[in-house]
């Protein structure tokens, strides 16, 4: 039996989860967002897009085990069929496509890039430029390892990362300069 102590811990435990739920929803929301903003390149397969930006903010906000949550999140909605991927491809084929192995990628790389903010852990500049490298070291392997099954394999390097690391040291400024603005609007939501 319940007393009234237990009754209210467990509402705030109950209240708590669903503002993270309702968290991680939205932050799955701000990469789709992001993922439209699309450059397609002639020489390969893989666009240029925002997406990593929001891969990058969500794990610096949400942390390791909540920014994960909300690349799932993001990649079910796809899957399902919503438009969610860049330019607005959907469907569950896109996984397994030639940038299929990014996107599966980005749920370790938000966890990865996560844990470098767990605990409520702010970082400088360095240390969230750090973070940020370190996913995207992630999500560029699982990346290349995909695309290497529909490009040459003298060529993955050239279609699959080079281009985009001029790009990605960018959005690595842009998250590290975002990413305190991106935890304290997330703490005022989750509290």
């Amino acid at each position: 039996m319940m007393n009234a102590s237990t009754n209210v811990l467990h509402a705030a435990n109950v209240n708590s989860t669903l503002r993270e739920t309702a968290a991680a929803g939205a932050a799955s929301l701000f990469i789709a967002l992001l993922a439209q903003v699309t450059i397609p390149l002639p020489f390969t397969p893989v666009p240029f897009t925002l997406q990593t930006l929001g891969i990058y903010l969500a794990a610096a906000a949400l942390g390791p085990r909540l920014g994960a949550l909300s690349v799932i999140a993001y990649l079910a909605e796809g899957a399902a069929g919503l438009p969610v991927f860049s330019a607005g491809a959907a469907g569950f084929f896109a996984l397994l496509g030639p940038t299929g192995g990014y996107l599966l990628g980005f749920v370790p790389a938000a966890f990865v890039t996560g844990l470098f903010f767990s605990g409520g852990r702010t970082a400088g500049a360095v240390r969230s430029c750090a973070a940020f490298a370190a996913g995207a070291a992630v999500f560029y392997c699982a990346g290349l390892l995909q695309l290497s099954h529909f490009v040459p394999q003298s060529s993955v390097l050239k279609c699959g990362l080079i281009p985009f690391l001029p790009g990605e040291a960018v959005k690595i400024a842009l998250a590290a300069r975002a990413a305190p603005f991106a935890r304290k609007f997330i703490t005022k939501l989750t509290r």
